[in-house]
């Protein structure tokens, strides 16, 4: 598995390009925005991306999807559906975070927990993992023992809860039922930050050890 980061927009978001070392397919995960960057970055490494997969619907996550799905004629997959309203509010957002305007979309598909997507020979396991925003999925391949997570846990942190149908207990108990039920040497790629694992989140972040929030 080849994993490429391309941080994008003010808010420092870790787009993921992952590519399949057998069959080359690749997925662009969380595009937030920059497309020209984005696309730039595929094009200097030869790589066609097959798929768009979405963790949740914030602005920062999703903003080049649409740009990127016409563009490379593919489709969003991902978050989960109860991400809808987000998805309705992109314009409401934009202005909320001072982005350009942005027109609503939506994914091509939904998906739920406990799906398994595939890129080339890669399969994924779906998480869906409420909290930081109601329809939030991760993304969890055994097989290089690493996850896509999005917002709901950093380097010694975890996501925001203020936002609009946010809540830190859901968010919380998420964490522990879906994250920290992996072994500890999984790696957690984040979509702020640097990378981390879940054996140093379980033992050194104090919001899960219950020291802050």
């Amino acid at each position: 598995m080849k994993i490429t980061t391309i941080p994008v927009t003010p808010f420092m978001q870790n787009c993921r390009i992952l590519q399949c070392a057998q069959s080359a397919q690749a997925a662009i995960i969380d595009p937030g925005g920059d497309s020209d960057k984005i696309i730039r970055a595929l094009t200097q490494r030869g790589i066609e991306p097959s798929v768009i997969w979405l963790t949740h619907g914030h602005l920062d996550h999703v903003g080049a999807a649409d740009t990127l799905r016409k563009h490379y004629q593919i489709d969003i997959v991902g978050p989960q559906r109860d991400e809808q309203f987000w998805f309705d509010a992109l314009a409401q957002q934009a202005q909320m975070f001072g982005f350009a305007p942005q027109v609503p979309f939506l994914p091509d598909t939904w998906l739920e927990h406990g799906q398994t997507i595939s890129l080339g020979e890669q399969q994924f396991e779906v998480r869906h993992c409420p909290g930081h925003t109601p329809g939030h999925v991760i993304f969890v391949c055994h097989s290089h023992k690493l996850a896509i997570v999005g917002d709901v846990i950093f380097k010694g942190s975890i996501g925001r809860t203020d936002f609009p149908k946010g809540d830190g207990p859901t968010l919380i108990a998420s964490i522990k039922r879906e994250v920290l039920s992996l072994d500890d040497d999984y790696r957690l790629l984040s979509g702020h930050g640097e990378e981390t694992s879940v054996g140093q989140e379980r033992h050194k972040n104090p919001f899960i050890s219950g020291k802050f929030g």
